[in-house]
């Protein structure tokens, strides 16, 4: 085969980039070297020069998607005096962008064995917790602080953004009519009829309203009010 356009040489990041772009449009479950090679016009055994299998080629896809979170100042990331809370809202808001754009995607970061075992989803890139750490340490935050907000982050985004990238992925699935006695929705493989649950067919549409975007910002600004309040109690009067 290997009668692909090679103009573009193969190399890891291309073959990664075209695997996030391959599950976005296909889903995980169909994510295999032959389909993968087939979609860059190459054999898959040419892919292995670059990625040592499966595998391997879930972690690298998990790495460029963390790496996205290490933006320099030119890329709206806040300045030094801008606060400890700005750099959080930005941070939250950066992941967010992630599990939006690439809901197939997103559960990967999730479900992945970080490089470390201390490391958590779905901010588990060494880099980005090493700037997570110092930007709340160069901020007043003490060193158990400090640890104790990058858990508490990090326990917040992965409960809301694991939730919103399952509701965006849900989104596709069919919807069955039953005419005018009633509505089928899907959910784990099969149907379910609303006809004898009154309550919830007359608030299916209130149900379905999306406000993921109201709810996260409510939750990263409690968030936030509580980590100030720790942060005030560790601070001498």
């Amino acid at each position: 085969m290997d009668s692909g356009d090679h103009r573009t040489p193969l190399s890891r990041e291309r073959i990664v980039a075209a695997a996030i772009s391959f599950v976005d449009r296909k889903g995980l479950m169909a994510l295999t070297m032959r389909r993968l090679g087939t979609e860059l016009g190459v054999e898959a055994m040419s892919l292995y020069r670059y990625v040592e299998g499966r595998d391997d080629l879930l972690e690298g896809m998990v790495e460029q998607m963390i790496g996205r979170l290490h933006l320099g100042a030119g890329d709206g990331r806040p300045k030094p005096d801008d606060g400890w809370q700005a750099y959080l809202q930005w941070l939250a808001h950066g992941v967010r962008t992630l599990a939006r754009e690439h809901p197939q995607v997103f559960p990967l970061i999730a479900t992945r064995h970080p490089a470390a075992p201390w490391l958590r989803p779905p901010l588990r890139s060494l880099r980005v917790v090493e700037d997570f750490l110092r930007t709340l340490v160069s901020r007043g935050f003490s060193d158990e602080s400090a640890v104790a907000a990058y858990r508490a982050f990090s326990s917040f985004l992965l409960g809301h953004l694991l939730l919103e990238a399952a509701m965006l992925g849900s989104r596709t699935a069919p919807v069955v009519a039953l005419g005018d006695e009633g509505r089928s929705v899907p959910t784990a493989g099969r149907e379910v009829d609303l006809r004898e649950f009154p309550l919830l067919r007359r608030l299916e549409d209130r149900l379905s309203e999306d406000h993921a975007a109201a709810e996260f910002e409510r939750a990263l600004e409690d968030l936030l009010d509580r980590l100030e309040r720790d942060l005030d109690g560790e601070l001498p009067s």
